[in-house]
């Protein structure tokens, strides 16, 4: 059993490292995109004097706003989905079906460590994505130069 724990764990922590380098990878192509768009408006702000740091804010600050709503969609849903599983399995204990189903899936109740997490999850993919979006603007920034 501790076996399987840790491989679940194991498998867990893996799917969100694939998430995260996901996550970093759109969040470069979203900002390039971005930066390309706009490219004419970042010359006029640089050429006038707009420092680096004041034009990557503004990105930052943009896809900070995105990965916060997109991890506040996500992990709603997910929090969501486990409160909506705990309530059903609490509904057929002691019946065939919910004996079975407990048996098969155990338990739904992920505690408020497990919801904690999740919005732990939320925080870092809002940080990540506004970090990632910062070092693109300024790697790209320093080739206009």
């Amino acid at each position: 059993m501790r076996a399987m724990a840790r491989a679940a764990v194991f498998g867990g922590v893996a799917v969100l490292v694939l998430v995260l380098i996901a996550t970093i990878l759109s969040v470069t192509f979203a900002t390039r995109g971005a930066m390309a768009t706009n490219r004419p408006v970042i010359e006029v702000l640089h050429f006038t004097g707009a420092k680096s740091s004041f034009i990557a804010g503004h990105f930052q600050r943009r896809f900070l706003i995105l990965g916060l709503e997109g991890g506040a969609i996500g992990g709603g849903a997910a929090i969501a989905l486990f409160a909506l599983a705990e309530v059903a399995a609490r509904w057929f204990p002691g019946t065939a079906g919910g004996d079975q189903f407990a048996a098969l899936f155990g338990t739904f109740s992920i505690g408020v460590a497990g919801y904690a997490a999740v919005l732990a999850q939320i925080v870092l993919i809002t940080v990540v994505t506004a970090a990632t979006s910062r070092v693109t603007v300024n790697r790209t920034l320093e080739t206009i130069h």
